[in-house]
């Protein structure tokens, strides 16, 4: 427990520092790292800890040049990162940032570290027009992600490359789903407009803000009006579009938006899954909050004998897990937590899956095959070995979004089974 005030910059800094010596320690940010930190000062934390991590291939380059070797305390590194991306966001404030990160490390080890920290980032301050230089000749440190990430994309993108690299290192924007079995759009973008919050329409059923606010501000949030989801995800209910009253399967379900936006376009017969029962309890108090109702299920997918009745459905979300290299912006720890090896661990998931999946749809149903990467490997290759196995299956619609001012990156694949 810090020994900080919970309302000083210090203690942001210090807490920011130990969420991000955790991810370092391979923990995910969905694992609940902010929870601990005291509310008031949870939003200055998660500032700090989601933009040092956006940064932190920058922010390790200039630590390699401003530190004789490396630390020994993840903690201690973790703060100077925090540190050094505050400055650079912060350069009306360089001395208040210096004073408070020293204060920090005093909350570390006993204090052991506080000369360390206050030479580090005064150093820094002096060095900054030549480190800065080096930092734009590393590409790696430039472009702020893993030397094997940029590789791939730069192989599968050449031409879109940068601005996806460029795209995950910005604050994600904020899109609204608005539920429209309560209020239509339009109306609902007049009260938006009302209470002073602009935003444009995208898609279907979304807005796009023009800044993000927190969710009590957004007209009748709590009572089911309308739902944070990026627009780019809300593709995935449009694709899917099952009539009313069909047999419908969401796989992989958590936390829910997408079961959500089905049942907000047409009433369903919907069964939603989840490995675990966590996760299907957020699902299920999502669809409370938005008055909808459906079965909800914690099950491996794949194991079929453990859930399905025999029934076949007329329709099938595979919403399947993946790297979530389309999203990196929304989750900046993937970027450091990912291991090149992993897309091929999460392809192999995604196959049993999508295998799985097929025997549960009906001859004449339609499985929409959705991620959140932008690797092939994960994508459209995957299909592509499908549909060489598979004969049954057609083709209907495939489109690969790339991060950009509208929409987080997302792969959709719409296929159809024939007798």
């Amino acid at each position: 427990m810090s020994r900080l005030p919970s309302n000083s910059l210090a203690y942001a800094l210090r807490e920011a520092a130990r969420i991000d010596a955790a991810v370092f320690a391979g923990q995910s940010l969905a694992d609940g790292l902010l929870s601990r930190v005291d509310s008031g000062a949870r939003p200055a934390v998660q500032d700090l800890v989601y933009g040092s991590l956006r940064a932190c291939g920058r922010g390790d380059f200039l630590l390699s040049r401003l530190l004789e070797r490396p630390l020994a305390v993840d903690e201690v590194r973790a703060l100077l990162l925090v540190a050094l991306y505050r400055l650079e966001t912060r350069p009306d404030a360089v001395h208040t940032v210096v004073d408070q990160a020293v204060s920090a490390a005093g909350d570390i080890l006993r204090g052991k570290f506080r000369g360390l920290v206050n030479g580090v980032l005064r150093s820094f301050l002096r060095r900054q027009d030549e480190l800065l230089a080096a930092l734009a000749d590393d590409p790696v440190a430039s472009a702020q992600h893993p030397a094997w990430w940029l590789s791939r994309l730069q192989a599968a993108y050449p031409a879109q490359w940068p601005a996806i690299v460029a795209a995950g290192n910005q604050p994600p924007p904020m899109g609204l789903r608005v539920n429209r079995q309560r209020v239509a759009r339009d109306v609902y973008g007049e009260r938006l407009a009302a209470a002073g919050i602009v935003a444009r329409a995208v898609g279907e059923d979304g807005l796009a803000l023009g800044q993000p606010v927190p969710v009590d501000r957004l007209p009748g949030f709590f009572a089911g009006d309308v739902s944070v989801q990026d627009p780019g995800a809300q593709r995935a209910a449009e694709l899917l579009a099952p009539a009313a009253g069909s047999r419908v399967l969401d796989a992989c379900a958590a936390p829910g938006g997408k079961t959500a936006h089905l049942l907000e376009r047409n009433a369903l017969d919907l069964l939603a899954l989840d490995l675990k029962p966590a996760r299907c309890r957020r699902i299920s108090d999502g669809l409370a909050r938005l008055h909808l109702t459906a079965e909800v299920k914690a099950a491996d997918c794949t194991r079929l004998d453990h859930w399905w009745d025999g029934r076949s459905f007329d329709a099938v979300l595979a919403d399947v897990p993946c790297t979530a290299s389309g999203v990196v912006r929304r989750n900046p720890d993937a970027k450091w937590l990912r291991r090149e090896a992993d897309i091929a661990s999460f392809a192999g998931a995604q196959r049993r899956i999508l295998d799985a999946l097929w025997q549960v749809l009906r001859p004449g149903g339609k499985l929409l095959y959705a991620t959140c990467s932008v690797f092939p490997e994960e994508n459209g290759l995957q299909i592509g070995r499908f549909l060489a196995e598979q004969l049954q299956a057609r083709r209907l619609h495939e489109e690969q979004l790339l991060p950009d001012v509208d929409h987080d990156g997302f792969y959709y694949c719409l296929l159809e089974k024939h007798a």
